[in-house]
């Protein structure tokens, strides 16, 4: 039900199109604050011999993580734009194929992410205690906490309903079928990380993880007939990691509770998420929410009742 709602009269995939280059407008506009900010924040500086991570830290991590996550508060805004006004369908639309969120689904993945994100940075930090040093001073802290908590959700709930939801019905609207969105979202979503310094760092194999990840969040949107459980995932990764730990090559400097001194090891920060964490969390998704039919939800052809 949740491809179906892209079949209608409206609908043409060339709207899809213009709706993506209309998202990528606003989200652009909405960095001339972080711009402005960089400015005239470094005036004995060429921003031009920066990267984007040495730019950044120019101004306090709360501040840039601030400024930065404009950019998907812009996104949303041109989202909403392009949905109700290019598609004429409600917002909703994209969220689920019902007239309400399942807010109980965001806040199950959020719960259960999040335990998982704090147990294995407490296991990491009780194993690997070399690793790691401790930074936390309370008030930049707090402010994280009250920057974080805001703005981050908005930040993951922007790529949610661009991939998952908005990205996901266009793709299934040209293809007729449920396995090209799936897959091509996943490559998209991951290939959006490549400016990341993650990947400066570890190199392109640190895509897997990316691409894993947008899999993953796919298939869970398909099984579960919307994105609710992808956004509370997405949200507890982004924002609990922001608090807990940050380190010089991630691509959020935060005001953590901890700092990762370590060199990033490829195997298990990229493979075990993926190939190992990823399929447990579906399999405890799978058995909460009852999914079947897993061959015909992910690969299937989508009806079309109303295509013309």
């Amino acid at each position: 039900m949740f491809l179906e709602q892209s079949f209608h009269l409206e609908n043409k995939f060339w709207k899809y199109l213009i709706g993506s280059f209309i998202v990528i407008l606003t989200a652009s506009l909405a960095q001339i604050p972080l711009l402005l900010a960089l400015y005239f924040s470094s005036s004995n500086t060429d921003l031009g011999q920066l990267s984007t991570d040495e730019m950044l830290r120019v101004l306090d991590s709360n501040v840039s993580l601030f400024l930065m996550s404009l950019t998907f508060v812009g996104g949303i805004i041109g989202l909403y734009f392009v949905v109700k006004w290019i598609h004429k369908q409600h917002f909703i639309s994209i969220i689920n194929p019902y007239k309400a969120v399942r807010w109980e689904r965001v806040f199950f993945a959020f719960g259960i992410w999040s335990l998982v994100v704090v147990f294995s940075t407490g296991i990491d930090y009780l194993l690997n205690p070399a690793d790691f040093t401790v930074q936390f001073e309370w008030q930049s802290f707090l402010i994280l906490v009250l920057v974080a908590v805001i703005m981050l959700p908005l930040q993951t709930s922007c790529e949610e309903f661009i991939f998952r939801g908005y990205l996901m019905q266009g793709f299934g609207n040209l293809s007729g079928n449920k396995l090209f969105p799936l897959v091509m979202t996943a490559v998209i979503f991951g290939s959006m990380h490549i400016m990341n310094p993650e990947v400066s760092k570890m190199g392109y194999s640190i895509l897997i993880y990316y691409i894993g990840t947008g899999l993953v969040l796919g298939i869970i949107t398909l099984m579960d007939d919307g994105i609710e459980l992808a956004l509370g995932f997405h949200a507890a990764n982004n924002l609990i990691g922001a608090l807990l730990v940050t380190s010089s090559w991630s691509v959020f400097q935060t005001h953590s509770v901890l700092i990762d001194v370590s060199e990033p090891v490829l195997s298990t920060d990229v493979l075990l998420p993926v190939f190992v964490i990823y399929p447990i969390l579906l399999f405890v998704f799978s058995k909460k929410y009852h999914w079947t039919n897993w061959k015909e939800k992910l690969t299937g052809k989508i009806s079309q009742p109303n295509a013309i």
